[in-house]
């Protein structure tokens, strides 16, 4: 599935620039570029050159203070898809339940990348619902070669539960609240929804 939904306007690089704008061009440009993870990894028996930006948490400035502190602690980065048009992988969202202020994250920490969810209701707690090695979260996607990060949240809304669901058997999870929309750029999209006191995972056909 094309993760197109938050992805309009200008490169990731602009959001970066929001958060640093009086800097000198030349140092936004290196700053951001400190931030990029490159190595290579063995596909199919041949090293693969990769190549993973992140953003810093200042980059998201809707995040709530305490909730950068807790981020900061845990010297989290924010990975960004090889196709990402401005920042992304902070989704605020009603995931606990309907009406409800919620976040969840991708974290990049130590070669690491975690999904982390934060409800309203207990700001002090933080939810994994998936850890992997940065490196298991890569693939080709131009002629250069070079490996770019795949995965990516967004919110989904009830409604696009619904319409995703459509045509499903069994019969479809109802759901009065937003999911977690959780993608492999280009092919696999699933679903995270939280009910009663539960993450039940919806997967969509390919």
């Amino acid at each position: 599935m094309v993760r197109a939904g938050l992805r309009k306007g200008g490169w990731w690089l602009g959001g970066f620039l929001c958060a640093g704008a009086f800097l000198p061009a030349q140092q936004q440009v290196q700053a951001a570029t400190e931030l990029d993870e490159t190595g290579q990894v063995v596909v199919d028996g041949r090293a693969a050159p990769y190549l993973i930006r992140h953003l810093p948490v200042s980059s998201f400035p809707g995040l709530p203070e305490k909730l950068q502190e807790l981020l900061g602690r845990r010297g989290c980065l924010i990975p960004q898809t090889y196709e990402a048009r401005q920042p992304e992988n902070v989704v605020h969202a009603s995931l606990e339940r309907a009406g409800s202020s919620d976040w969840a994250v991708l974290c990049s920490a130590r070669g690491t990348v975690s999904l982390l969810v934060f409800f309203s209701s207990t700001p002090d707690q933080v939810l994994v619902l998936a850890v992997f090695p940065e490196t298991v979260r890569l693939q080709s996607h131009d002629p250069s070669g070079v490996l770019g990060f795949n995965w990516g949240i967004d919110p989904a809304s009830p409604v696009q539960i619904h319409q995703a669901q459509s045509g499903l058997t069994p019969r479809p999870i109802l759901v009065d609240h937003d999911a977690l929309e959780d993608s492999v750029v280009d092919r696999k999209t699933v679903y995270r929804f939280y009910r009663k006191n539960v993450w039940v995972l919806l997967e969509m056909p390919e």
